[in-house]
Formats: C-alpha cells, structure tokens, sequence
C-alpha cells in the first residue's frame, strides 16, 4: 500500500507542476495565433487542474497526507521549471514532452494500484491516462 501512496504522491505532484507550466504558459503566449493558443492553453490547464483535488483525495482516503507545501510538490515532481518564454511551439512541444513523462507516472500508479488490489484507484488513473492520451494527441498535432 505504501508504494501505491507514494506513486500517488508523485502522481499529484507532477500534475499540478504540469498544470502551473500550462496556465503560466496561456499568461504568457504571444503571437500571429495568439487567440487559438490562448483559448486551448485554458482549456489544457482547467483539464489538468480539475485532477488536483480528486488525486489528494484518493491519498486521503489511503489514510496518508496529501503533500501541503510547494516545496514538496516541486520535490515530488520531474517537470522541469524554467523561466524562459519559449515560442507558441515550442511551449506546445515542451507541454508535450512534460505530459507523455506524466503519464508514464500515472501508469506505475495504475500498476502499483493492480498490485495493492485497489481497483477504484486503478480505474481513477486510468480515466486519468485516457484524459492525458487525449491531450497528447492534441499537442502533438499542433507541432507537427
């Protein structure tokens, strides 16, 4: 069970660092498209952050504590930081790249979830993945 709360752990960590790039990212963009990347960085952002509460729940309800510091979060996260402003693409590409490393979190925690025989939890990450599959494939065809 301890692995499961950990990868969860990880797993809202790493969201939430994915969700902070993406909004500061709609803060920031600027160009001849401005208002479509605009309209989609929001959209990407609420997605993501709509995971936050429900992740820090399921560790909840595990019976552990939710990390309650940025410093945690950032410790528990692999998304790296910066405070470069990339270009449109290159802020897609990035976003991209820090979503694909998400979900191989969120598969360990599928794993670690089989293992601990906790099949609410494995279906939550999975509906999570797909959501995540989706937005992969929508960054991806905006880079190509």
């Amino acid at each position: 069970m301890e692995k499961l709360i950990e990868q969860l752990k990880v797993i809202l960590g790493t969201n939430f660092a994915l969700y902070y790039k993406a909004h500061s990212y709609h803060w920031n963009v600027e160009g001849p498209d401005f208002p479509q990347y605009h309209k989609f960085l929001k959209k990407l952002y609420s997605a993501i952050f709509e995971n936050v509460d429900n992740i820090a729940e399921q560790i909840r309800a595990l019976d552990s504590y939710a990390p309650a510091s940025l410093s945690r979060i950032l410790e528990l996260s692999d998304i790296s930081e910066t405070d470069i402003i990339p270009s449109p693409l290159i802020m897609m590409a990035n976003l991209k790249n820090e979503n694909d490393r998400f979900m191989i979190h969120v598969r360990a925690g599928i794993v670690a979830a089989n293992e601990a025989d906790e099949p609410g939890i494995s279906n939550f990450l999975q509906d999570i993945l797909n959501q995540h599959q989706k937005h992969s494939w929508m960054l991806r065809s905006i880079i190509k």
